[in-house]
Formats: structure tokens, sequence, C-alpha cells
């Protein structure tokens, strides 16, 4: 039986755009991890997506299945649906985020991935707590997402 990683997510912005933030916990058998970071102008799509490529990069074994809960119909469906495949191979014209839905590809090819799908502010545990985590990051120490605020945001 594979060994299976679980990775909530969620993704917040405030006037989207405006200040935004990510929440991810992450558990493996009995470890437990959270992280989270925020941004000073970014979209609440841009949330959702680099908390899974984030969460991604901070994974330290890559014979792991990985499994990504998130509450995003964006996400979610781009990668379930195989959207993002089509995406790329028109070189994302007319996508918002290329930047970041290249770095996922990049990602996404180096894990075995599957992607669930829950509804947010539902009450599940992890998920609340993603947004509990997405919210005080938009509320505290921002970075510059540089290609939202310099290209991004333009097209």
């Amino acid at each position: 039986m594979e060994e299976v990683i679980r990775i909530y997510t969620d993704g917040a912005a405030s006037g989207n755009p405006g200040p935004g933030g990510y929440g991810i916990v992450m558990e493996y058998k009995s470890m437990r991890k959270e992280m989270s970071k925020g941004f000073r102008y970014t979209t609440n799509n841009r949330m959702e997506l680099l908390s899974v490529i984030d969460a991604l990069k901070s994974l330290k074994r890559i014979d792991l299945g990985v499994v990504i809960i998130t509450d995003s119909k964006y996400v979610a469906d781009a990668v379930e649906k195989k959207w993002v495949f089509g995406w790329e191979k028109k070189n994302f014209a007319g996508k918002k985020n290329p930047d970041l839905w290249k770095e996922f590809l990049i990602l996404n090819r180096k894990y075995k991935i599957r992607i669930q799908w829950v509804r947010g502010h539902n009450g599940h545990p992890q998920n609340e707590r993603c947004d509990e985590l997405a919210v005080a990051a938009s509320r505290g120490v921002l970075e510059v997402d540089d290609y939202y605020e310099k290209i991004g945001s333009k097209s």
C-alpha cells in the first residue's frame, strides 16, 4: 500500500485583488505541519494555487502519494478535469496565473498527485484551519507577489 501525505490548502484575498494569504495543513502518519504566508496585493485564485505549490515544494520525499484537499474549484477542476494540460499546449494564452500554473505542472510531474474538492466553510476541520491561517496571513507581515504586481494584474 502506497504511503500518502494529505495536504489541505486554502487561499484568501480581501478585495480580490487586495491583501491576501494562504494556509496549509499537512498530515503524514502522526505528523502535522501548518504553514501560511501573506501578500500585499494578490487574488484569491493566486493564493489557492500558490498554497498547493508551496506545500509541494516543502515536501522532502518524492516517493509518497500526495492527496491535496482544497475548496478551490479553480484548482481542483483545472487539474482533475485536465484543463491545465490543454492550457499548457496553448502556452496559457488568455489564461490567468500562467507563472503559477507552469510551476505547478513541474511539481505535478514529480509527484503522484490526486486532488479532492471539499465545500469551503462547511465545518471540515482542516479546511477551516487553513482558512483561519490564510486570513491571519493576509493581515500579517505581507510579502510582494512580484509577478502579479508587475505583470499579472494588467492582464
